[in-house]
């Protein structure tokens, strides 16, 4: 295992996950649940698995795609779903 690619990957992710809407759905869920340690353990089964997703799904596009033209896409389709909820939250006023 390559540490210095773990630690990076744990921190980007810790880092990026802090206060996003995951954390505050969870935060939600444990505020109303009688048993925390069942919001921990839903919560924590879906992030590993929808990371499972993505390293999978990422292993398998490189075969077909260069990685830059995913790099590309994936920073256009983040851009992209930022604007429409922005426009979306705005037309709702």
């Amino acid at each position: 295992m390559d540490l210095k690619i773990f630690f990076t990957t744990f921190a980007m992710i810790f880092i990026a996950e802090l206060g996003d809407k995951t954390q505050l759905a969870t935060l939600s869920f444990a505020v109303e649940a009688k048993s925390r340690l069942s919001v921990f353990l839903g919560a924590s089964v879906a992030l590993i698995l929808t990371s499972l997703l993505a390293v999978v799904s990422g292993s398998v596009l490189t075969k077909f795609i260069p990685e830059n033209i995913i790099k590309i896409a994936a920073g256009g389709l983040f851009v992209i779903l930022g604007l429409w909820f922005i426009i979306s939250t705005l037309l709702k006023w």
